[in-house]
């Protein structure tokens, strides 16, 4: 790159929340660190960073919708007071946004949000990359990607296959995303709809990434195959597979004792941990079959107590047999998730589907073996019999029969959270996920100065 700062603007749901929005926002901050001009362009903005600046969507629409907007929240100041008035609420809610309320009616997926149209000048230094992360979550106009990145590069990293669908962020079992979507069996998934308009919605994505030429990452090569195979391929100019990682100087190996007192939990008890977003409603984790192996485990009479430690959601703890589920709300904090990783003896994640999710690397680098589903890419981030075990999904007694064994074995866990922390450290650094992806616009940069040249020549 030369001598001027290379201009980067990210662009992600939120500049909190999970590992999608961690990931962009580490990415970012990482890429600052290392002297590139990084602006973070979120949908909702939820600190007070400066580098970090909220896509004007609301600023971006006409009269109609302030007016209407501006009759929502004044009824709202008077909910509480005047019956009733929460249906005026609603109806200028609706009527403040028309086209979005038909959209939800008809089961299309809404793309009505002119503040993207805007990022290029969102700070007023034109950016020489624009960086795209997770792109549904009702911010982003997928329409603008072909006028977006015919006047600058733009990279998508997935973290999971909504831009692969008519709708939702994984099939499970379906593959009707390879060949146009359409009588869809789970409109339920999220991003959920109420009708199937998904061949629809299907074929719009697919004219728009045919009009666009975009850099593709994936964090896992499972992904990448998808993608190859899907309606996005067209769109393509470059991809390439480049993992996740973690900060190392935060997630690291530590005195599990002193990680218990930290946290609250039993120092004698055998602990399993599990981390999600909304452990218990989540439509991609499994929580039902982690509770059931939690309650095989629990009866074994003479055992120490068993705890399962379910972070990501607020709700009071309970019994199953002789076991607790301790649940701890979600956090933000990567010290104290990392004193939660210490604190337990195993890291189990069951899951319906999953990209590469950063909890297990999370895990893997506080030196906690993993038992996890086989399920996504998650078996390209966990070494079978040497960081942990992979288990078929959906079956409660082959993952209570895995973690018991575990939880039994001290000398054999052991051996296993030595490999889980060396595994991480020499694939699973977030430096080197940084390092990557700069290399990666540095090729960029310089493939798009000689098309330039070309182009004056």
């Amino acid at each position: 790159m030369s001598d001027t700062p290379f201009t980067i603007t990210h662009v992600g749901t939120s500049d909190t929340g999970g590992g999608a929005e961690r990931i962009a926002a580490a990415l970012h901050r990482g890429c600052q660190a290392l002297g590139l001009d990084s602006t973070l362009a979120v949908g909702r903005r939820e600190t007070a960073d400066p580098s970090v600046v909220e896509i004007p969507n609301d600023a971006s629409r006409g009269a109609w919708f302030h007016t209407m907007d501006g009759l929502a929240k004044s009824a709202t100041r008077f909910e509480d007071s005047t019956p009733g008035v929460w249906r005026l609420r609603q109806l200028a809610e609706k009527l403040a946004r028309p086209a979005q309320w038909l959209d939800d009616a008809r089961g299309r997926e809404h793309f009505n949000y002119p503040g993207t149209r805007a990022l290029p000048d969102l700070t007023g230094r034109y950016p020489d990359l624009i960086h795209c992360h997770n792109l549904h979550g009702s911010y982003f106009d997928l329409r603008e990607l072909p006028a977006l990145s015919a006047n600058t590069p733009v990279m998508l990293t997935l973290h999971d296959a909504w831009l692969l669908s008519g709708h939702c962020a994984h099939s499970l079992e379906c593959e009707r995303w390879k060949t146009g979507c359409g009588s869809c069996p789970q409109l339920h998934l999220p991003p959920a709809v109420k009708r199937d308009a998904t061949a629809q919605n299907w074929r719009t994505k697919a004219d728009i990434y045919q009009r666009s030429r975009l850099y593709v990452a994936t964090p896992s090569r499972w992904l990448m195959r998808k993608v190859e195979l899907s309606m996005l391929a067209p769109g393509i100019v470059e991809s390439r597979v480049i993992p996740h990682g973690v900060d190392l100087n935060i997630f690291h190996p530590g005195d599990q004792r002193r990680a218990r007192e930290v946290v609250s939990i039993n120092p004698s008890a055998r602990v399993v941990m599990f981390a999600a977003a909304n452990i218990r409603g989540s439509a991609w984790k499994d929580y039902a079959t982690l509770r059931s192996a939690v309650e095989k485990l629990s009866v074994t009479p003479g055992e120490r107590p068993l705890v399962l430690l379910a972070v990501g959601e607020s709700a009071a703890s309970e019994r199953v047999g002789n076991a607790e589920i301790h649940f701890v709300p979600f956090t933000d904090d990567p010290r104290l998730m990392a004193d939660l990783y210490r604190s337990a003896d195993i890291y189990a994640h069951s899951a319906k589907a999953d990209t590469f999710p950063t909890t297990v690397l999370e895990a893997l680098a506080c030196g906690v073996p993993v038992v996890a589903s086989e399920v996504g890419g998650i078996p390209e981030q966990v070494d079978q019999g040497v960081t942990g075990f992979l288990i078929p999904p959906g079956e409660p007694d082959a993952l209570a029969e895995r973690l018991g064994w575990l939880l039994r074995d001290d000398v054999f866990r052991r051996r296993l959270s030595h490999n889980a922390a060396q595994h991480a450290r020499r694939r699973f650094d977030f430096d080197r996920t940084v390092d990557d992806y700069l290399a990666w616009y540095a090729h960029i940069s310089q493939r798009t100065l000689s098309q330039q040249t070309r182009s004056a020549a």
